[in-house]
């Protein structure tokens, strides 16, 4: 009985918030009211969330938890805010308590915070002589300003800081700037001069200590009469702040702001306006929710900034997902007005665009604005050119139906004439729409050459190099093709391979390489080629094409890359190397059974001068769109290692990532691949590409192309952005380097040594024999006969002997011993890929 008691108790006068789709409620129970055995005072809290079926909030249970502190106190007062623990990297439910004493003499302020296991856990404390008004933000920080000027406390590194603003400032305004790592800011007019003739804006970033220009937030005419803001973008670009706001004004105005410059305004119903919040309705845009003193709120549309609606008569007033369903709505509280029932029975949760469930409203309805006429307009203008679209297309259809029903009736007819022997008589193409696929006796000769042409399999399914590119990053060298493939004959295993002239020696060496194949979108034909000609017809288009052709259909861009160290290549200045693609074609479904002979095709030479100069066009520019600036792209997609996350957020959409990601300081989106985005801090290193691809509203892939401490850091700010509900988890076997590519590079580099000791163990053998042999080649005499014919005999053994060669065991021990060497380096790596594609 006293439970119940108590829970309708907190219900009865509360102080509500919203969090997660959720209300939370708080409420001071006094010393009088405490449970027996309990004397001293204490904050009750609970949650309560929408059921739709039944169209009310479930209470949950009630907790409290006491205070103490001050003996006696006249007065108790609670105000609650929802902040981000920068700690936690959560944003957690705050309550500020605030106690005067009997006297009146101090008050004690109490910052409690609502931890993720239902319990409200202190803060800070700390006493002023003087009462005041403070804003609880990010940190959580409590701000206030008294005497002209600014103090704050918070909690950092473990210990209670009350400080005082070092500026003097007047009319402050106080709010948060939504950068990487989020700001809070105070706002106001600082004197320059002793006689207060001259003022200018000034900001104040309370974490970092630094001092900014506030005109770029608020304009000067605007500071003194704001009443409250709400920052809706900020970003630092070339070192400037760029600001978007709005404020509520007491002059019944809402003002848009943009670099500190009014954009649009718009005349508020009510007087006193007390806070700003923002909801996101989806697709049919944003809200800005103002609420009032007196119980006012209103709604303006953030697009054509009209007003949408107001009410009157509110208790509080919320922006959160109540409904579950991934965008935001209006909860409105209202007050009973002599009606029996909790406030919480009394409530409407709207979204202004399809979305409402109301409880206990039918003497309180909202004043309600009719539909704005301009988006009644929009929207028909919008239907009328999707129908007109729709009835084009539906009339191309029946159109192509026709003359499909033309030709299948006339060939029909000529194919009984020609069977009964009459006449064949056929109509002008022209009149039935159609195109010829022969003009002419002369253009039927050049197709039937061409179709004998493309019957050759060494024209049309070749790769076709286009271009043979080179980059130099750091300590490694990039080689890259660009081929046209026949799609129709598909090509595996495609790799290339680099050689390098060694000294004076003809025998090329080979250079340890990786490779790696890259897609590329076919390039259209260009606008002013096809503007000039007439298009083809279909009939023509369905032949069958030359794959060599540029805008053959059947024709893809393939991009293979070769990564080497430059180590080997530094023996000169300029060093000439070959470049060799090595692929296999298959030509038809059953080769999979035979055995394809792998192709090697030569693409050229690279000259590779280490004295030129490395910088690459996107670095310098991401913005040109060159041939040189796609190459630059595969060069980074091939050096830098890549991971990709799979992000899933079950509670709340994931907003805008893309648009977060481009807030980064130096992100930059890459214009000649839009997918990806550019983050250049200080050299090849800290290079970062980034792609982002939407799955759901609620799930999307996120790519990163970098080295592991910089993927490392970009996790850790995006933790600290995205909501805690979210996972990130890595897709499996897209990883960096890893172990997958150790265990290769250590295969074809035993491959390799193997190779390289037979071939050492077998050319010093026979120069020993050939040292032998030398001198002896007179042939006049019966001697220098008979030494001719020992010296074949040797030969015939030798050539006998090679299957089975002798080698000098000092040097067969020797390298053994650095093959068993290279062999350790390969099995440790086997033993890192099979714990890696182990299951855990």
């Amino acid at each position: 009985m006293m439970e119940g008691s108590h829970s309708e108790e907190l219900y009865r006068n509360p102080h509500l918030l919203s969090l997660s789709g959720k209300i939370i409620v708080f409420n001071h129970t006094p010393a009088s009211c405490a449970k027996d055995g309990d004397r001293g005072e204490s904050i009750s809290h609970g949650h309560a969330s929408f059921e739709r079926a039944s169209c009310r909030f479930l209470k949950a249970a009630p907790r409290a938890v006491a205070i103490g502190g001050m003996k006696t106190s006249a007065h108790v007062d609670i105000r609650c805010k929802c902040a981000v623990d920068v700690q936690r990297r959560v944003t957690t439910p705050c309550v500020l308590v605030t106690r005067r004493s009997e006297k009146g003499a101090s008050f004690r302020y109490s910052l409690l915070t609502l931890s993720r296991s239902n319990r409200l856990e202190p803060c800070f404390e700390f006493t002023l002589p003087y009462e005041m008004k403070g804003s609880v933000l990010r940190g959580p920080t409590v701000l206030w300003s008294h005497a002209g000027h600014v103090f704050y406390t918070s909690l950092q590194a473990g210990e209670v800081r009350q400080r005082q603003i070092p500026l003097p400032l007047s009319h402050c305004v106080f709010g948060e700037l939504p950068l990487h790592r989020g700001q809070v800011f105070v706002l106001g007019l600082h004197n320059e001069c002793e006689d207060q003739t001259t003022s200018r804006v000034l900001g104040y970033m309370v974490e970092s200590g630094q001092a900014f220009d506030g005109s770029v937030v608020l304009p000067l005419p605007y500071v003194g009469i704001t009443r409250c803001m709400l920052v809706l973008s900020a970003d630092k670009e070339d070192g400037a702040l760029k600001v978007a706001a709005v404020a509520a004004t007491s002059h019944q105005q809402l003002v848009y702001f943009q670099n500190g410059n009014v954009k649009d305004t718009c005349p508020l119903p009510f007087q006193l306006p007390e806070d700003i919040q923002l909801a996101n309705t989806g697709r049919n845009g944003f809200l800005f929710v103002i609420s009032f003193h007196q119980g006012h709120v209103c709604a303006v549309w953030k697009e054509t900034f009209q007003i949408a609606s107001c009410w009157s008569g509110v208790s509080s007033v919320h922006v959160d997902d109540f409904l579950g369903c991934g965008t935001d709505q209006i909860l409105l509280f209202f007050r009973d007005g002599g009606v029996k029932g909790l406030p919480l029975d009394h409530f409407l949760i709207t979204d202004l665009c399809g979305i409402s469930y109301s409880h206990g409203q039918d003497t309180a309805a909202p004043k309600q604005t009719s539909p704005l006429p301009e988006n009644n307009l929009l929207t028909l203008q919008a239907l009328e050119s999707r129908l007109q679209s729709g009835l084009t297309v539906l009339q191309e259809l029946q159109r192509e139906v026709r003359v499909k029903d033309r030709v299948v009736q006339q060939s029909v007819q000529a194919l009984n004439d020609v069977s009964s022997g009459r006449e064949l008589v056929l109509t002008p193409p022209e009149q039935e729409g159609l195109s010829a696929l022969w003009d002419s006796d002369d253009e039927s000769n050049d197709e039937a050459s061409d179709d004998k042409t493309q019957d050759m399999p060494a024209v049309s399914s070749n790769p076709q190099i286009d271009k043979l590119w080179h980059r130099i990053a750091e300590d490694r060298i990039v080689v890259g093709v660009i081929l046209m493939i026949d799609s129709s004959v598909p090509v595996a295993s495609v790799s290339l391979s680099i050689l390098t002239e060694t000294g004076q020696s003809s025998t090329p060496a080979v250079i340890q390489t990786q490779s790696q194949v890259l897609w590329l979108p076919t390039p259209c034909p260009s606008s002013s080629s096809s503007a000039s000609t007439l298009p083809e017809p279909a009939a023509k288009r369905c032949r069958q094409r030359i794959a060599s052709t540029p805008n053959d259909l059947n024709t893809c861009r393939m991009a293979v890359t070769a990564v080497s160290r430059l180590t080997p290549l530094l023996n000169s200045g300029c060093v000439k190397c070959r470049v060799m693609l090595h692929y296999v074609q298959r030509q038809d479904a059953f080769s999979l059974l035979s055995s394809p002979t792998p192709v090697v095709l030569h693409c050229g030479q690279v000259a590779v001068d280490i004295r030129s100069d490395f910088q690459t066009q996107l670095l310098k520019n991401p913005k040109l769109k060159t041939d040189e600036v796609k190459e630059d792209l595969l060069c980074l997609l091939t050096v830098l290692d890549r991971w990709v996350f799979h992000i899933d957020s079950p509670d709340h959409s994931l907003g805008d990532i893309d648009g977060w990601i481009q807030k980064i300081v130096g992100c930059k989106r890459v214009d000649v691949s839009p997918q990806y985005l550019l983050f250049d801090s200080a050299g090849p290193s800290a290079l970062i590409l980034l792609g982002w691809r939407q799955i759901t509203p609620f799930q999307g892939e996120l790519s990163v192309h970098s080295s592991q401490l910089q993927m490392l850091k970009f996790l850790d700010s995006l933790l600290a952005y995205l909501p805690v509900s979210c996972s990130v988890q890595p897709v499996k076997g897209t990883r960096g380097p890893g172990a997958a590519h150790a265990f290769s590079l250590a295969l074809e580099k035993e491959a390799v040594s193997l190779g390289e000791c037979v071939s050492l163990l077998l050319s010093e053998k026979e120069e020993d024999e050939k040292r032998r042999n030398t001198g002896h080649d007179e042939t006049g005499s019966v001697e220098g006969l008979q030494r001719c014919r020992e010296a074949w005999q040797r030969d015939v053994e030798r050539s006998r002997m090679r299957l089975s060669p002798l080698v000098d065991v000092g040097r067969y021990r020797k390298l053994t011993q650095s093959v068993f060497r290279v062999q350790l380096d390969g099995d440790l790596a086997a033993l890192l890929e099979m714990q890696r594609t182990m299951p855990h």
